[in-house]
């Protein structure tokens, strides 16, 4: 128990409301135009320090092109039509592994995750192969499938496949016993566990697995056009390389770079539509 001092009053203390609890829509796009603002200014910055010092001399341009030069020659290559071919080709690649192994990654991920017999029969011979090197399988891929599409694209869905399925598996997982539980008091059948319980729960995480693979995806088929592939972005590197083109070398290094985010964008938006309730990147730019 607090006592007060005779003639002395006691300390009152007032809390008042700040900007973000008076405003917090304004608030919030303040925020969201710093944080825009400030991923703007970074890569502008570093592309014009790489400008400067390719036309100050400080590096040499003949092994680092400037940024206005590999710009001019990409707008040359898309306006003649020599650029969109091979950004066709692996793009055509990455979205048809990321969907072969994205469903078979979910499907075999929610099998393992509900059924403990599954899990204990195929998880150690899993955990043996994700290790393995997915570049390491292309040889393999080469001898199954022939020159052509076919190593390119399963190559991704392998890749893709174990990020899949080890997201979703721990995601059904780590469904509380008492979301289960819910279920069946309520009596409901499989399906309504699946579609009511272990989906709404487990997706989020399943999601975040899913952009992950979509960046690991574009980086595995580009390592792969470089060893075996006649097109694609990778080639396009690995050959304007061999013959000193450095700078359409590097703009297929920033056409890479561009269908990466795009792709893993593309992914963050998917999520946020079949997840509206769950919290991640909904508070994103908030304080």
């Amino acid at each position: 128990m607090t006592t007060v001092a005779p003639g002395t009053k006691p300390s009152v203390l007032v809390r008042r409301p700040g900007p973000g609890e008076l405003r917090p829509a304004r608030t919030h796009r303040r925020r969201r135009a710093l944080e825009l603002s400030l991923a703007a200014a970074v890569p502008f910055l570093l592309v014009l320090l790489w400008q400067l010092a390719a036309v100050r001399g400080w590096i040499d341009d003949r092994v680092y092109p400037a940024p206005s030069t590999i710009l001019a020659d990409g707008w040359d290559r898309a306006a003649a039509g020599d650029l969109w071919p091979d950004v066709w080709a692996t793009l055509r690649r990455v979205l048809a592994g990321y969907a072969v192994g994205t469903a078979a990654g979910y499907l075999l991920g929610l099998l393992m995750g509900s059924l403990s017999l599954v899990r204990a029969a195929l998880e150690p011979l899993l955990d043996a192969l994700y290790v393995v090197p997915k570049l390491a399988l292309l040889p393999v891929f080469l001898n199954m499938f022939g020159l052509g599409e076919g190593p390119q694209v399963a190559l991704v869905a392998a890749t893709v496949f174990f990020f899949v399925w080890i997201s979703t598996m721990s995601a059904v997982m780590a469904v509380p016993d008492g979301h289960r539980d819910a279920g069946r008091v309520f009596g409901a059948s499989p399906w309504q566990m699946f579609r009511h319980v272990l989906l709404p729960a487990s997706l989020p995480a399943v999601l975040v697995g899913a952009r992950i693979a979509a960046g690991v995806a574009v980086l595995v088929i580009v390592a792969s056009e470089q060893i075996a592939a006649a097109d694609g972005l990778g080639h396009l590197i690995f050959d304007s390389r061999a013959l000193f083109q450095n700078d359409v070398m590097f703009v297929g290094i920033v056409c890479v770079a561009i269908l990466g985010v795009l792709f893993s964008e593309l992914v963050r938006f998917t999520g946020r539509l079949l997840t509206p309730w769950a919290p991640h990147d909904r508070g994103r730019g908030q304080s």
